[in-house]
């Protein structure tokens, strides 16, 4: 069994809310979860910062075990000093060396 660390959309439209999930890699977005490890809310708040919560040693027990963070969970994390920051990565069409694809 492939465990992902993922968000899980919550809240109601136009006012997201995540919760940060250990799942089973199979199961949809909002389906079942093992474990819920934090939450993230990217709305800033009156002070104008956005609200992520992590429960760092689950996570850390997650991730030695073998489980896989998704894109946007590896970004928090690295932002939060957990794990390494990943490298940025390039916008879709985007292209890394313009010169090499000129005509």
């Amino acid at each position: 069994m492939v465990v992902r660390l993922r968000l899980a959309r919550f809240g109601r439209k136009n006012w997201p809310f995540y919760r940060i999930f250990a799942a089973d890699a199979r199961c949809p977005r909002d389906g079942r979860h093992l474990e819920q490890l934090g939450h993230y809310d990217p709305i800033p708040g009156k002070d104008g910062n956005k609200k992520l919560a992590l429960n760092i040693e689950r996570i850390q027990y997650w991730l030695s075990v073998g489980a896989q963070p998704s894109d946007t969970v590896a970004r928090l994390l690295g932002q939060a000093g957990v794990i390494p920051k990943p490298p940025p990565r390039l916008h879709q069409g985007q292209v890394k060396n313009p010169d090499k694809h000129k005509k």
